[in-house]
């Protein structure tokens, strides 16, 4: 099986090279830089800082070494360490990237300057499934250029898979991850990146396993304990998340007396099970909690697959620069997950069981061309996308304890089709050897039509984003920058698919997509300042703010229906209709600090510290309770803190660095949760034998963090009744539940050639 899945990869990875076989190099383009021996990005003594970009607007630029000795498996993992970005996942997980605090869909993920489908319900893509073994460099673009999407209200990530015009030579890694308990997952892959005067190649092939042990308790009370509430029941769980990624990727450049053609493709495999068994524990009569209530066990087995093909290209023509491109990027979902129970004495029996299928397709064309060289250039394109969106989740009937036929909710079954077409036009003027001003315009005009057993519905939309950029250098060491754009985040496919759930907000309420809902719009500032350090050193303070308007709420339309979402008729079951709008207003600000240098200024040239603190702060009313409060899980602070220490004479280094958060909020209808994070501290320490080999033993979680919730919780048959007891401080349920997973060590050893 593996060996079948290894060759679907390399195939579709590769597929972009059959067709750059046919085509024909010409003389070398003067232009190209001379690649970079890969044994001197792999196997070195230098410490790598954050780069300093010469982009109009603002972008944080870190290459793979910055990142490289702490041993990331994954984007994720990579991410702790540049400024403002945290998770709001469980310990040991990095998937859904918070940029600046806000939930993971205000973040648009990009690979390669392309959009990257993924299978969340508000557009995120899980970035821990793109191994950190195929990435050149990750990219914060904190502000958008006319040239580049509107997406992404609280900024862009953009991972740059490694190409052959960088690199030259190969590389082999082994490696093993061993959890708290012994248990050990392995790691490998091989990558070559050559060519010729005027060809180059990179080929990768990438294999890590990974497992993630959690521990978890809560403690459930009648009421706050500060209140005088009283135990109710215990429970204990042990989640495991074992699988495995298979990924490949490949990139092959043509160059030319006057441009160069490029074509790439990428394919990630993940298989993961997710096992959890859950005992409840109640008192036994005598104040002890050891009687056993209620035995459940979650079983969740998920298998994705993501690709990317693609192909651009960069021309002098006629006057100006002319740049195409052209790609498709998919994603995959199969999945299922069921859930047994058990009462004191008896055996399991199949509760529930639910299967997700979701196929994504999106095709993307652009093409742009450049004029004028020195003071003033002009560029000007377009950019069109097509969008493909099947998805079904549906729950089984269950008889006999066995899994019958598929009983899908209204609209639970739906397609969504869009396409965008989005011309632009940018201009740069120099206004001086010091002062550069980027303006331009993006305009979208969107078709959508979403489909569903309940019918179809069709929509359009034509919005202006402009944007402004200044960029001051006083000095060769000091640079300001201030910008300005307007950019959107996408409603939640869930929302605009036409389906109606009965007793959905609450027991006497029923819920209805709505799938004519607008993109919220944000008006954005950054304000910032960077200053180099010695030759390798930068300090950078950032301030944003950004104004979001056409929040999109949960809202009581007035209307009644039946358990159908018709008109009621006599003798019905009437629910009160609730349907998403656009109707809330939010803003988000704060301040953004990083730091990177080595101590030569104090005499400590092969010691490298590192540092970033982001301090954050936003004002929504909340669309149930009317209070005004931060967005969802915003903590007020982020930061890391590191350091790296070479030694030459032994051929070695190490370090350790120390990434925190403190406490969110997240509020719904029925409860209020308090989420809280210990540190997490991770170190490493590498010896290198001679310029081919280094060895590197790393750990992760070494603090043994915790991850803790608290929750309010209060119930009633309607959303009037649950309000009334939310106001009245009348709790149905306080919870207590903390879980931690233990620290993570993993040998790598890599050697290239």
């Amino acid at each position: 099986m593996h060996l079948m899945k290894v060759a679907l990869l390399l195939g579709a990875a590769l597929a972009p090279l059959a067709l750059a076989g046919a085509v024909q190099a010409q003389e070398q383009d003067a232009r190209s830089a001379e690649p970079v021996r890969i044994e001197d990005v792999v196997v070195t003594g230098d410490i790598v800082f954050r780069n300093r970009t010469a982009e109009a607007n603002p972008i944080l630029s870190y290459d793979l070494e910055y990142f490289q000795r702490f041993e990331p498996v994954s984007v994720g993992e990579m991410l702790k360490r540049v400024p403002g970005v945290t998770f709001t996942s469980d310990v040991l997980e990095f998937d859904g990237v918070s940029m600046r605090g806000l939930p993971p869909g205000y973040t648009n993920v990009l690979i390669n300057g392309r959009r990257a489908p993924g299978g969340e319900d508000d557009g995120a893509f899980f970035v821990d499934r793109i191994p950190a073994e195929l990435v050149e460099r990750i990219e914060i673009i904190r502000s958008p250029r006319a040239d580049q999407p509107s997406d992404g209200v609280a900024g862009a990530l953009n991972i740059v898979l490694k190409e052959g015009a960088q690199l030259e030579g190969g590389v082999v890694r082994g490696g093993v991850l061993v959890n708290e308990d012994g248990e050990a997952r392995g790691a490998g892959s091989v990558a070559w990146a050559g060519g010729t005067d005027n060809t180059s190649l990179w080929v990768a092939l990438n294999y890590q396993g990974r497992r993630n042990p959690k521990e978890k308790r809560s403690e459930r009370y009648d009421d706050d304990p500060a209140n005088g509430g009283a135990l109710d029941n215990i429970e204990l769980q042990d989640d495991t998340r074992d699988g495995e990624d298979l990924s490949a990727n490949a990139e092959f450049t043509v160059r030319f007396d006057n441009g160069r053609l490029r074509f790439n493709g990428l394919a990630v495999d993940t298989d993961r099970d997710e096992d959890e068994t859950s005992l409840t524990y109640v008192d036994n009569g005598s104040g002890v909690f050891d009687e056993l209530d209620e035995t459940e066990v979650q079983a969740e087995r998920i298998s994705q697959q993501t690709y990317a093909l693609g192909m651009d290209g960069e021309f002098d023509v006629g006057p100006g620069e002319l740049d195409f491109k052209a790609g498709w990027s998919g994603f995959r979902e199969d999945s299922s997950s069921r859930t047994d129970v058990a009462d004191p004495g008896d055996p399991l029996e199949l509760d529930e069981y639910v299967e997700l299928d979701i196929t994504d397709d999106e095709y993307e064309f652009g093409a742009a061309y450049t004029l004028g060289e020195g003071a003033f250039r002009l560029k000007f394109g377009a950019d069109y996308l097509i969008k493909e969106r099947d998805a079904a989740e549906v729950e089984f009937d269950i008889s006999g304890g066995m899994v019958d036929d598929p009983d899908p909710e209204p609209g639970a079954i739906y397609r969504i089709e869009e396409t965008r077409l989005e011309p632009f036009v940018r201009g740069t003027f120099e206004l001086s050897p010091a002062l550069t001003l980027d303006v331009g315009l993006r305009y979208e005009s969107m078709d959508r039509e979403v489909t569903s057993d309940l019918g179809t519905a069709e929509s359009d939309a034509s919005e202006l984003f402009p944007s402004a950029h200044l960029t001051w250098s006083p000095t060769s060491r000091d640079q300001f920058r201030a910008s300005w754009a307007r950019t959107q985040r996408r409603p939640d496919y869930s929302f605009l698919a036409p389906y109606f759930a009965d007793e959905e907000p609450g027991d006497e309420d029923g819920l209805q997509g709505n799938p004519l809902l607008e993109s919220e719009f944000a008006t954005g500032f950054d304000l910032g300042y960077e200053r180099r350090i010695g030759r390798r050193g930068v300090f950078g303070v950032n301030l944003f703010y950004r104004e979001i308007e056409n929040l999109i709420e949960l809202v009581d339309t007035g209307l009644e229906v039946n358990e159908d979402g018709d008109p009621p008729a006599a003798g019905d079951d009437v629910y009160n209709l609730f349907e998403p709008r656009n109707i809330g207003d939010g803003t988000t600000w704060g301040v953004e600090v990083d730091f990177s240098a080595p101590l030569d200024f104090v005499g400590l040239p092969e010691t490298g510290v590192f540092f970033n603190y982001t301090w954050l702060e936003s004002e929504v009313v909340d669309p149930w309770t009317g209070v005004e409060r931060q967005f969802r899980n915003q903590p007020s602070n982020v930061y890391n803190l590191g350091f790296i220490q070479n030694l030459p004479s032994w051929g070695a280094s190490f370090g350790a660095s120390l990434y925190g958060r403190d406490e969110g909020y997240e509020s719904g209808l029925d409860e209020l949760v308090e989420v809280e994070y210990d540190q997490d501290l991770e170190a490493f320490v590498e010896k290198r034998f001679g310029d081919r080999i280094v060895v590197r033993l790393s750990a992760i979680n070494l603090l043994d963090k915790e991850k803790r919730e608290t929750f309010w919780k209060y119930d009633g048959d309607s959303v009037e009744e649950i309000l009334d007891n939310r106001a009245n401080g009348d709790l149905d349920e306080f919870e207590l539940e903390s879980e931690r997973s233990g620290v993570l060590y993993q040998l790598t050893v890599r050697a290239t050639f």
